[in-house]
């Protein structure tokens, strides 16, 4: 199984940039497909950006595209998320998802391993 550790969220204005990390531990971290997935106070979880195993193959929500990119470093067992052009509407909760796969999933229950979030606030 693997670990996750997610890491760089803070708060920051509107328009702002912020890179969320997420770092595994335990088996080969290149086995796992990644995704980063967000929740909002009384709202769903919501999927936002994936990764396959090999960091050439990846899939947005629409809310994000343009904005968000995501990347993996299999040498540093380390995914990320860059966010850019910040809003207030993506303010949530960012949790970092592992499922040992070779392709992009992009729905929550997929997702095998957890790690505990790391919230980000966008104020106006």
């Amino acid at each position: 199984q693997v670990q996750l550790v997610e890491s760089g969220g803070g708060s920051v204005q509107v328009g702002d940039s912020l890179t969320l990390s997420c770092e595994g531990s335990g088996r080969s971290f290149r086995d796992y497909a990644m995704g980063w997935f967000r929740q909002a106070p009384g709202k769903e979880r919501e999927f936002v950006a994936a990764v396959n195993w090999s960091g050439r193959s990846t899939n947005y929500a629409d809310s994000v595209k343009g904005r968000f990119t995501i990347s993996r470093d299999n040498a540093k067992n380390k995914v990320y998320l860059q966010m850019n052009s910040l809003k207030p509407e993506d303010t949530a909760a960012y949790y970092c998802a592992a499922k040992m796969s070779i392709v992009v999933h992009t729905t929550a229950n997929e997702y095998d391993y957890w790690g505990q979030g790391t919230q980000v606030t966008v104020s106006s």
